[in-house]
């Protein structure tokens, strides 16, 4: 009992009461911030310098030299790089037409609007309700005797209710949806790149073809030749017969080839309008040789430590890990008391005109808790299995590192290796070129016969077909590494 005057004793049980309000507001904010959980945090970059041994390219073949340099940002629009309108056109025609892109970006706005949908919840949810009936009404039931009777009743009320978020489980759900949200953001980014990659690849195919069908048909040609004039040779007894046979069988050995190479010509032509999103007779295929297209030569150069912010493979991974980080979240969340506020207010009126008026009005203020007791160790166990989830998701995500480095130093290498090939193949053409050159100036001094003529220039278009695949290999592995280094889809950051 205060023992002061009045005013003072009045001062000190204001100074109280608001003092109480204070601690008890400072412990709802305290409270309500409780978000539990881990707080996720992106994956270190991997601590390594190079993506092999060695990452220095500077190799030269035939005159064509490709080098790494950092001072080349990777382009968005990388395939205009080799500097062929065809190609340029066939993506342009994929990224708006195909169909695997359509889906990715349908799956991407559900996801966003499912975020969006998620975060109502940290909304008071508000509803409207009206109410029109006929009762008979019995008082017997509550113990009065008197007779039934018979009445309308209208009603029109709303409710207002709002689950208070103490332990954060709403927030890490919401959390969540946004990282899945993320997760369909960079998987149609790497549908993106994937589709470029594999139109340009299968135009490189298709030119690749049409100039070794065109090879192999001159070779077809040559051979048919010198089977002619070695029956005339075996007809005249200056040769024998088994020679006729082994150009025979060379012969129908390269006519076989033909329609193996022209099958190759027709599905890429074919993969080009599946991914156009067309049907292959709605899809027109535009000439196209090799030398049409031109070998980049300066390649960009990414530091290992920013592939894991470039690669979208990488980046889905991550929000993947996100997502099952959140979810841990939640399933601590339910381990806990929920409590919701709800109010509900309105008019009950026998008449409707009358619905509204002061005498009928009806409203209600509840608060509620709900606390787990006893599920069987369910909720326990399901936050267990959120955890084993997130462990899972840490290992793909590292598999998935591991895989887009070795992919790096894969294509490092071989585009390392395709120069030599390329090197070399092109030394074996300009030998043969030589060598059919003198066999030719030898059968003008008369040294030397036709046949001979016919089978050097056999085996200058047999050294020419392996130049050409030699190419086509450079330019689709020149190809992969703007995939694997993620396509400058994604910038750094």
């Amino acid at each position: 009992m205060c023992t002061l005057p009045p005013v003072e004793c009045h001062a000190r049980r204001t100074v109280a009461r608001t003092a109480r309000t204070a601690v008890l507001a400072t412990s709802v904010v305290i409270v309500a911030a409780c978000t539990l959980g881990p707080n996720f945090s992106r994956p270190v970059p991997p601590r390594v310098e190079r993506y092999d041994g060695s990452d220095v390219l500077s190799v030269a073949s035939e005159g064509q030299q490709q080098t790494l340099s950092p001072a080349i940002q990777l382009r968005d629009d990388w395939w205009t790089s080799f500097g062929c309108h065809a190609i340029d056109m066939a993506v342009d025609e994929a990224l708006t037409g195909n169909v695997t892109l359509e889906h990715g970006e349908a799956t991407l706005r559900r996801s966003e609007h499912l975020l969006r949908a998620g975060a109502g919840v940290f909304f008071p949810q508000v509803d409207v309700q009206g109410d029109a009936s006929r009762q008979r009404f019995l008082p017997l039931r509550t113990g009065v005797e008197a007779p039934a009777s018979i009445f309308n009743l209208f009603t029109l009320s709303a409710t207002v209710s709002y689950t208070l978020d103490i332990w954060g489980g709403e927030r890490r759900q919401v959390e969540a949806l946004a990282a899945q949200a993320e997760t369909q953001r960079y998987a149609l980014v790497a549908s993106y790149l994937t589709l470029a990659a594999n139109v340009v690849n299968a135009m490189i195919a298709r030119a690749a073809y049409s100039d070794e069908i065109a090879a192999t048909r001159e070779m077809v040609d040559l051979v048919r030749e010198q089977v002619h004039i070695t029956e005339v040779q075996v007809a005249a007894g200056a040769s024998a017969w088994s020679a006729v046979l082994s150009l025979q069988n060379e012969l129908a050995t390269l006519e076989a080839s033909l329609p193996g190479l022209e099958q190759k010509r027709v599905e890429s032509e074919h993969l080009l309008a599946l991914l156009a999103g067309m049907y292959p007779e709605q899809w027109s295929a535009p000439a196209l040789s090799l030398g049409e297209v031109a070998l980049p030569g300066i390649l960009p150069q990414t530091l290992p430590s920013s592939l894991v912010r470039r690669r979208p493979d990488i980046l889905q991974a991550e929000a993947a890990l996100h997502v099952a980080s959140a979810d841990i979240g939640v399933a601590t969340a339910a381990l806990f008391p929920q409590i919701t506020l709800s109010a509900s207010g309105g008019f009950e009126s026998a008449v409707l005109h009358s619905l509204g008026a002061p005498a009928g009005q009806i409203w209600s203020v509840a608060a509620g808790v709900t606390a787990p007791v006893f599920h069987g160790g369910a909720l326990w166990f399901q936050r267990k299995a959120a955890v084993d989830a997130y462990n899972e998701s840490n290992a793909a995500y590292r598999e998935v590192v591991l895989a887009a480095f070795a992919q790096v130093a894969d294509v490092l290498r071989a585009l390392e290796h395709d120069a030599q090939t390329v090197e070399a193949q092109s030394r074996a053409v300009q030998a043969a070129g030589e060598a059919l050159r003198l066999i030719k100036e030898s059968y003008r001094a008369g040294t030397v016969g036709y046949l001979q003529i016919l089978v050097a220039d056999g085996q200058y278009h047999q050294a020419r077909i392996a130049w050409l695949q030699a190419i086509a290999q450079r330019l689709q592995d020149t190809v992969a590494l703007y995939a694997a280094l993620g396509g400058g889809l994604i910038s750094d950051s």
